[in-house]
């Protein structure tokens, strides 16, 4: 199954995309994981590795992304 990941930071920019964006997304040929790196910080270097510059971002296939702008994601740092 395909990959696809979602990252956000939990602004009303990215809880928007996140009910827009990655709902919408066929969850029969993929599989979607939805990461909030305001409280998984843990987690930004994955994403600043796979391309994401800023959130709301979706890693569709290795291939990320940018979805309107919510923040920076060095800000999440």
């Amino acid at each position: 199954m395909n990959k696809a990941t979602f990252y956000h930071a939990g602004c009303p920019v990215c809880v928007e995309a996140e009910n827009t964006v990655a709902e919408a997304i066929d969850r029969s040929k993929y599989d979607v994981e939805i990461v909030h790196l305001g409280t998984d910080k843990s987690r930004v270097a994955e994403a600043e590795n796979a391309g994401v510059k800023s959130v709301p971002a979706i890693v569709l296939d290795g291939l990320p992304f940018h979805i309107n702008f919510g923040a920076e994601l060095s800000a999440l740092k």
